[in-house]
């Protein structure tokens, strides 16, 4: 009963600034008026620390300009990660298949991102104990049973790849100095790179710098990019960004052309004509944009679509 009603407090460090306000969030906090340390400001910290297990959710300290997202949410035992006290909060993780593409949906701010680096191997997930992470065999004991545990088992001992799309391909010309063609030569570990050009149309600006071509065509190229690489697992974070209608459903049709039997590929979108094109399966993510996410069971895509708000 106590996991089910946890309640989650998130401070942002954008409009809590302690050492230029009065900290009238703590003076008017109902339970630290009766004696117990709720709402703590220490010298030393840059942000306030309210506890979640003492908050009675009275909403006052949202009035005191300090930004708390306060109610009660998804049980302990179902979470992912978390970013520190009363940061950001993920429940459950996506299922890749082989051989299947995966499609995420959801909001901005939600864990997405967050997700495909758990995915990936760059991120451990800490399951909420950020004071005291736990270790691989501790995480594969806790997705035992689930077809996470078969992934991540195999994500460490068979060490896989992977290939990522950024969803920002602005930073392309902030990384990319050279020409666009000079760069895809160096990536080209498949020996494709004439292919995917023409496929994707990119014959054209091979000879430009990042900085002088579009922002369709860096999508492009940062697909191209992706899909040159030799990997297990391939993640694009959406890339029908900046593309026309066309060069939408022929992205789709590179993404889904790296499907193998033992490859991964996982796809966030945004545009659910896109996503029922391109994917297998789906998973929704709901909650409050940069406050907490919880991630859904795999859907159908016709029934993920329908469930997606």
């Amino acid at each position: 009963m106590a996991d089910r009603l946890t309640r989650i407090a998130i401070v942002s460090e954008d409009r809590c600034k302690p050492k230029k306000c009065r900290q009238e969030c703590k003076k008017s906090c109902p339970v630290v008026k009766t004696g117990r340390l709720c709402i703590e400001v220490s010298p030393a910290s840059k942000t306030a620390f309210l506890s979640e297990e003492l908050c009675i959710g009275c909403g006052i300290c949202v009035k005191s300009h300090l930004l708390v997202h306060n109610r009660r949410n998804a049980p302990l035992k179902d979470t992912t990660h978390r970013y520190g006290a009363n940061g950001f909060k993920l429940h459950r993780l996506p299922v890749p298949r082989p051989g299947q593409v995966l499609g995420l949906v959801g909001t901005n701010g939600i864990g997405k991102s967050t997700a495909l680096k758990i995915l990936s191997g760059k991120q451990k997930p800490n399951l909420g104990r950020f004071s005291n992470p736990p270790n691989w065999q501790e995480i594969l004991t806790h997705f035992r049973g689930s077809e996470l545990q078969s992934y991540f088992t195999r994500v460490l001992e068979e060490n896989l790849k992977t290939a990522l799309k950024p969803q920002h391909v602005d930073q392309i010309k902030k990384l990319v100095q050279g020409d666009l063609g000079k760069m895809l030569e160096k990536l080209d570990e498949r020996g494709l790179m004439a292919q995917i050009c023409a496929d994707l149309e990119l014959e054209p600006v091979l000879d430009r710098r990042a900085k002088d071509v579009s922002g369709g065509e860096l999508q492009r190229f940062a697909i191209a990019a992706v899909f040159i690489k030799k990997a297990e697992i391939y993640m694009f974070d959406e890339p029908s960004s900046f593309l026309d209608v066309r060069q939408r459903l022929k992205a789709a049709q590179v993404i889904r052309s790296l499907l193998r039997p033992d490859s991964y590929v996982i796809v966030v979108e945004h545009d659910l004509s896109v996503l029922d094109y391109l994917s297998d399966f789906v998973c929704c993510l709901y909650g409050k944009p940069g406050a907490y996410g919880v991630v859904t069971l795999p859907f159908s895509v016709r029934e993920g679509i329908n469930v997606y708000p």
